[in-house]
């Protein structure tokens, strides 16, 4: 399966998008997927019936992967190479359809209004392609490009639009042909974990992996706003009060367009230091602050066996596991 057919196939499988577009045919549903992390190889496969059948983690040498949109990503080839090949061999993967879920700083995502906006790909491909052109920083002759339409929040449609450049999701692909496995789907790990998250009230996502940071807001199936920064600080060094800086552009945004404020904010990555982060948060949005595995899991939408991947904070697999089937 070529690339391009791939990525758009990624961005259609989100929870959140088969939602709010029925008019799609169904896509590949692999047994088998593998998440990328600056920091380690992860992979599930399932059952026929959807059941969690095994799961590996291979963890990397710091530089290994330096997720970027632009700059090539594999710093260390032969350790991930090794890496991907261990989770493979762990899980008894070989000649089969693999989802790989992606650092979300590889695929580049926007959420932009039109009055109007055509229904065949072939002018819509062009369409965003000449208005995302300066959004972007590589040439739209190398982009992978895939969309989906959702309701908005007054006359017009809105268009959630995934970008990445050719050659980046080419490594990653070459990960797995080279441990001789077919990517068939491809989608970033935020876009994966989305569906995890109660969407009936706003409610915003702040997840954290290696030095990024994605931000988005959901309210009834609709992706509200979408922003994926580096932070100025990560780990240790990353205090409450830079977090909020950097999640304030987006639920500012969101205020002012939707006039409302967020309900409710669910929070991933950031390990042991979790309980520092709640209060400040709480404060400032004047709503529940919890993890998004916790937020899943209460309101019924976490799998009792996709526990271990939870365990690991594996997002993408676990978002993954809900919405394949």
């Amino acid at each position: 399966m070529s690339s391009s057919v791939a990525f758009r196939q990624g961005i259609y499988k989100s929870e959140l998008v088969r939602r709010v577009t029925r008019w799609l045919d169904a896509t590949p549903h692999p047994h088998l997927a593998i998440e990328v992390s600056p920091d380690r190889i992860a992979g599930a496969r399932w059952t026929r019936t959807g059941a969690l059948d095994g799961f590996a983690v291979e963890l990397l040498p710091p530089g290994a992967i330096v997720p970027s949109a632009v700059e090539s990503n594999i710093g260390n080839p032969a350790a991930v190479k090794l890496a991907v090949n261990n989770v493979c061999l762990r899980l008894r993967a070989k000649d089969e359809d693999v989802a790989m879920i992606l650092p979300d700083p590889v695929i580049r995502v926007f959420v932009q209004h039109f009055d109007q906006f055509p229904r065949s790909a072939h002018e819509a491909e062009p369409m965003l392609k000449w208005k995302l052109k300066k959004s972007v920083p590589f040439e739209v002759d190398e982009t992978l490009i895939s969309y989906m339409r959702q309701s908005p929040r007054e006359d017009g449609v809105d268009i959630v639009t995934a970008l990445a450049r050719l050659r980046i999701v080419r490594e990653y692909e070459a990960l797995a042909e080279g441990a001789n496995l077919r990517p068939g789907v491809v989608l970033s790990s935020s876009l994966a974990a989305i569906g995890l998250l109660d969407d009936q009230n706003p409610t915003l996502l702040a997840r954290i992996s290696g030095s990024s940071l994605t931000t988005a807001i959901v309210r009834e199936g609709v992706l509200c706003g979408y922003r994926c920064t580096e932070l100025p600080a990560y780990g240790v060094a990353l205090t409450p009060q830079m977090l909020l800086e950097e999640i304030f552009p987006v639920a500012a945004y969101y205020q002012d367009t939707w006039r409302e404020g967020i309900q409710s904010v669910s929070l991933a990555g950031l390990g042991k230091r979790l309980p520092e982060f709640i209060r400040p948060l709480a404060e400032e949005f004047h709503c529940q602050v919890r993890s998004l595995f916790q937020s899943a899991e209460t309101g019924g939408r976490l799998q009792p066996d996709a526990q271990p991947l939870a365990e690991r904070e594996l997002e993408g697999l676990v978002g993954w596991m809900m919405h394949r089937g």
